[in-house]
């Protein structure tokens, strides 16, 4: 069974960076893509970054383009997303998703396995 853990979360001020880490396990993810994706209180869950874990391709949401950057290690299964430049509007929870297959979907349906979550906030 596909377990994502997620870690790096926590306060930080405007303008400061943060990386999230998504350590994969019980799976074989050479054929799969890994997503980020974020929920504000009160607001829908939002596709954040992607990355298909062969070849490394990547697609971020414009809302964070040029200060985030999603990335991973094969050699410790793990995704990560580094951010920086982060606002006050970046605060959420940020959750680590998988699915298999080629496309760098955008939509939470499209993938099956989700973390818990780490939470991150930022101060103005």
């Amino acid at each position: 069974q596909v377990q994502l853990l997620e870690s790096g979360g926590r306060l930080v001020q405007a303008g400061g960076s943060l990386r999230l880490s998504c350590a994969a396990s019980g799976g074989t993810f050479t054929s799969a893509v890994m997503g980020w994706f974020r929920q504000a209180p009160g607001k829908e869950r939002e596709f954040v970054a992607a990355i298909r874990w062969i070849g490394g391709s990547t697609y971020h949401a414009d809302s964070v383009k040029g200060r985030f950057t999603i990335s991973r290690d094969s050699a410790k299964n793990t995704v990560y997303l580094q951010m920086n430049s982060l606002k006050p509007e970046d605060t959420a929870i940020y959750y680590c998703t998988a699915r298999y297959g080629d496309s760098l979907a955008t939509k939470t349906s499209s993938y099956p396995y989700w973390g818990q979550g780490t939470q991150v906030t930022v101060s103005s």
